[in-house]
């Protein structure tokens, strides 16, 4: 697998502080795309275990929230091949402590276990997500009011809590649950 970027101390691409990877290669060529030059699978520069490790220690200082990946398309076989054992280091350093996002331009339905694109790696990355941003981005849907997407089709799931709902048949079909966002914000007046 390719990487287009790497954005360290990221605000736009989930709450907090993160590091953002952007892999390389996508087959869905949205219209309308904002980083078509990472359709490629050859844009950028190959994701070896020294760019894994740059990014684990980028993300140890408390300040800190998590890491977002996004592309290209990250559910691309061949870089969910790559993301699978990378994300699973993540959560074996981190635990919960971080939280990592996942945007993608296919939906959670696809992605799951007898979805179109379901694979054992797609599966493995799940387990390893806490929100999924999904979907494809659509033009007629744009609305930048929105947090954290880009139109109004897009999702942003709780990922562990909707694998959860499935597995104990509280949730079924294309069901799932929304994140909320926790943040607390408060307004002080300057006197």
């Amino acid at each position: 697998m390719n990487y287009a970027e790497i954005k360290y101390c990221d605000i736009a691409n989930g709450p907090g502080v993160r590091t953002t990877l952007f892999v390389s290669g996508c087959r869905l060529h949205c219209p309308g795309c904002f980083n078509e030059s990472a359709w490629s699978f050859t844009a950028g520069d190959p994701f070896t275990r020294q760019v894994e490790d740059k990014i684990i220690e980028s993300m140890e200082p408390f300040y800190v929230d998590g890491l977002s990946v996004l592309g290209g398309e990250p559910t691309e076989p061949e870089n969910a091949a790559a993301l699978a054992p990378f994300l699973r280091r993540v959560r074996e350093r981190f635990g919960t402590e971080k939280n990592v996002w996942l945007y993608s331009g296919r939906t959670l339905e696809e992605l799951l276990p007898g979805g179109l694109h379901g694979s054992e790696d797609l599966s493995s990355i799940l387990d390893c997500v806490d929100v999924l941003v999904d979907g494809p981005w659509i033009a007629a849907e744009h609305d930048i009011s929105l947090r954290f997407r880009g139109s109004a089709n897009q999702r942003l799931i709780d990922v562990p809590a909707t694998l959860a709902g499935h597995r104990e048949g509280v949730l079924s079909g294309n069901e799932a649950v929304l994140w909320e966002d926790e943040a607390v914000y408060t307004t002080h007046t300057m006197e």
